[in-house]
Formats: structure tokens, C-alpha cells, sequence
């Protein structure tokens, strides 16, 4: 039921939202943003931090935790899934899917700090439903209530916590009747963060996720130089194959196409929605500049590392011969290139980071979307259902994990995209005026030197 619902969801219309949502935002930005990647950088250095300004995290740890929920198992395990089941070409829609994913994530960050809710007695909360009510009126609530209980649904810890029980299990050598104890440790390992709530996990985020990427690079690189003679096949196949479909389980560039798109949504989850929910909590009066840093989300989570991980599957060839699926199939890459062993502790270590991180960020999209049925204040008992639904999480088939959690996305996706289309010209418009000032002020800093 749940892949019939999937399939039926994830068809052309919701397709042409997400993609067709996304060049217009591209075309109608003039590429502005994507002109000021030096001035991003300076953002998350800190340059332009304000403890005066209302938020609860600084730019860095709002990319920080907005990343540590996408780098995780979206990247490692969804683009063997994407490769297992649309080949080589699915990689490159999960490219143009990410570039049109920055222009998306550009509207929706900076609308999601605009029109956050600040309140003394319940704090900040942000998110579509709060874009939807307070931009567009009181009318269109019905909408925003969808997204919030489709949100209730998407956040839950399904496939992260699936693929990180099956990790543990591949690893170990134990069986996987030992599943359900597994699930029981990582719910109390998780409780303990994310109890904390957003300031505890975007501290945890800024110090672990910077780290793992590092090393996820290093240690693909390593694979690539090994497997150096592989690499021009591999690129030539990935731009042949994304044109023909003949890879593909659906054999047809359709099927190709909606493969890569889906699972570059879930990597990166530009237009789903979850990423404005933190990065709405960033201590800044400026929403533009908030929108900046949120771009640079799937350049990192999804052109670099999940083409890293992309690249580690094909040069090896083991999605040639192997009928394996999700995390066991990227283990079996890092095992087939380098020393017995020295594959599997490289990426346990990397999965448990990546895994956990995931699972502190995506608690805190529940706490928002619950808050925003009830009260901000009620948001944090989402926390104790939360930690629940890792222990089922760890027992159920991977096929439930992936089903369940992209029909809840595509249903998240249709009032976040929306949203972000009717309120596009209000961005537009701030952000003429901010680019303005900040050209005036770079003029009058030259002058004076």
C-alpha cells in the first residue's frame, strides 16, 4: 500500500512542482544568490553575527544542524538505493536536482525567518505553516495544518534508524533478531540530545558534522585513487546512462528521471520543507541572509557527498553484481577497495555520526510541526513519540522505510513549494534591497581604505 501510494504520488505532477518550482525560482532570482558565494562564507564565519537579534542559533549552527539532518543516510544509503534502482544515470537528475534545490532553499529559508512566530511566553518557531498563515492570511491555514500532520509522519526516524540498525548488524556479524535491542540503545543515546532541545543539538551538529565530512571525503578519495582507471568509464556512464533509462528497474528514462529527482529530495530536501524549520530559528534580522546559508545545503549534502558516495558504488562495480540494497550495498564498495576490515570501522564510524545527527535535527522538525497543532509550548512531548519510533523503526524491511517516508515528503513538498511560489515576489524584493546595501557598504569600505 505504501508503494502504490508512493508511486502514485511521486509521479509527474508532483515532479513538475518540485523541478518546475525550482527553475522558476532559479530563472526568477537571475542567479542573484549564486553571485554571492563569497559573501555566504563570510556569514558563516561569523562576520555578520548579532546576539541582539531575535533566534536561538547562530548562521553556522543553523547549516550545521540543517545539514547534519540531510548528510546522513540520504546520502550514504538513499544514493544506493537511487543507483540500485535507476543505475548510474539517476545520478545526475540527483545533480539538477540540487542546483535547482539551492534556488528553492534560497525562497523558502528566507521566507521561513521573515514570517517565523515570536512570542515571550513561547518562544520562536518557524516553518511553512507559519509562512503560510502569516504570509499569506489566516485563509489559507487549512494548508498549513497539512503540511504540520504530514510533518508529524516525515520527521520520524524511520529510514535513518533502519539504515543504522542494518549497519550495525552488517558490521558485527550478530543476528538481526538482535534488531530490536540495537533500536532500544539508539533511542536513549538520541533522548539524552535531543531532550536538550534546538540549542543543544545545533552545538552537537557544528562540532560533529564538519568532521565527518572531512573524513567521508578522505576516505572516498582514497577508493577513487585506487580505483583511478575506473573513473572516466564511471563519469561517461553516469551522463550516457541519465539519457537512456536502460539501467533502470522501470527501464525508461521516465522512471530514470523520477528516481534521481525523489531521491535527491531526500538527500537534500530542498522544497520538502524540514530545512526552513531550523534555519527560521537563526538569531539574524536579516532573512536574506539566512536564505544564503541555506543554499549552501545541497551544494555540500548532495553534489559533494552524495556524488562522493556515488562514485565509491560505481568505480568499484559492486552494483553490477550485487543484489544488495541501501547502506549494505555502499559497506560492500568500502570493502571491495580497501584493507579487510579497515572499510567497515571507517564507515560505522562515519553512519553512527552522520545517523545520530540526523536523528537530534529531525526530532526538532516533529517538536515544530506538533507545536504548531497545539502550542509551541506542547511542541517537546513530540520528543517521547519520537525516541518510541526508533525502536519499530529498527525492526521494519527497508522497502517500509523508504515508502513511508517519501509519500510523507511529496505530501510536505506540495504545501511548502506553494508557498514559495505565491510569496516569491517579496523576497525578490527584499533581496534587491539587501544586495543593494551590501554593494553600497563593500563601495564605502573600498573608499575608505
Amino acid at each position: 500500500m505504501l508503494k502504490a501510494f508512493s508511486d502514485w504520488i511521486w509521479d509527474w505532477p508532483l515532479l513538475v512542482l518540485i523541478i518546475g518550482g525550482g527553475i522558476f525560482f532559479l530563472i526568477y532570482s537571475r542567479f542573484t544568490p549564486f553571485l554571492h558565494f563569497g559573501h555566504t562564507i563570510n556569514i558563516l564565519r561569523g562576520k555578520y553575527d548579532d546576539d541582539t537579534a531575535t533566534g536561538t542559533i547562530n548562521h553556522f549552527q543553523a547549516l550545521s544542524s540543517a545539514i547534519a539532518a540531510t548528510v546522513a543516510m540520504g546520502n550514504i544509503s538513499g544514493v544506493a538505493v537511487a543507483i540500485a534502482t535507476g543505475g548510474p544515470g539517476a545520478i545526475f537528475w540527483m545533480w539538477i536536482s540540487a542546483i535547482l534545490g539551492m534556488a528553492t532553499k534560497f525562497y523558502t529559508c528566507s521566507l521561513a525567518v521573515l514570517y517565523r512566530k515570536e512570542d515571550e511566553t513561547d518562544g520562536i518557531a518557524s516553518g511553512p505553516m507559519y509562512v503560510i498563515t502569516k504570509g499569506m492570511g489566516e485563509k489559507w491555514k487549512p494548508l498549513a495544518v497539512f503540511f504540520a500532520v504530514a510533518g508529524l509522519v516525515g520527521t520520524l526516524p524511520i529510514f535513518t534508524t533502519n539504515q543504522l540498525t542494518q549497519t550495525l548488524v552488517d558490521v558485527s556479524g550478530i543476528s538481526s533478531d538482535y534488531k530490536i535491542y540495537i533500536g532500544i540503545l539508539i533511542s536513549f543515546f538520541a533522548f539524552v540530545v535531543i531532550i536538550g532541545g534546538i540549542k543543544r543539538i545545533g552545538a552537537v551538529a557544528e562540532k560533529l558534522v564538519p568532521a565527518m565530512v572531512v573524513l567521508y571525503l578522505i576516505t572516498v578519495v582514497t577508493i577513487l585513487v585506487i580505483k583511478i582507471e575506473e573513473v572516466p568509464y564511471m563519469i561517461s556512464l553516469i551522463f550516457s546512462d541519465a539519457f537512456s533509462g536502460e539501467a533502470a528497474l522501470g527501464g525508461s528514462l521516465g522512471h530514470l528521471i523520477k528516481t534521481g529527482i525523489k531521491r535527491g529530495s531526500f538527500s537534500n530536501e530542498a522544497g520538502i520543507g524540514t530545512a526552513p524549520m531550523i534555519h527560521g530559528m537563526t538569531k539574524t534580522k536579516e532573512p536574506i541572509r539566512e536564505g544564503l546559508v541555506a543554499m549552501i545545503g545541497p551544494l555540500i549534502d548532495t553534489l559533494l557527498v552524495c556524488t562522493l558516495t556515488a562514485f565509491a558504488i560505481l568505480a568499484t562495480g559492486v552494483w553490477q553484481f550485487s543484489d544488495q540494497n541501501g547502506i549494505s550495498l555502499t559497506l560492500l564498495a568500502f570493502n571491495s577497495a580497501l584493507p579487510a576490515g579497515l572499510g567497515d570501522i571507517l564507515l560505522m564510524i562515519m553512519v553512527l555520526v552522520f545517523a545520530f545527527s540526523t536523528l537530534f535535527s529531525y526530532s526538532h522538525y516533529g517538536v515544530m510541526c506538533l507545536g504548531y497543532l497545539t502550542k509551541p509550548k506542547y511542541g517537546k512531548y513530540y520528543n517521547y513519540f519520537y525516541v518510541l519510533s526508533i525502536i519499530v523503526a529498527a525492526v521494519v524491511k527497508i522497502d517500509v522505510a523508504v515508502n513511508l517516508i517519501d509519500s510523507a515528503f511529496a505530501l510536505m513538498a506540495i504545501p511548502t513549494v506553494l508557498s514559495g511560489l505565491l510569496l516569491a515576489p517579496t523576497i525578490n524584493d527584499m533581496a534587491k534591497k539587501y544586495f543593494k546595501e551590501l554593494k553600497t557598504t563593500s563601495n564605502n569600505t573600498v573608499n575608505t581604505s
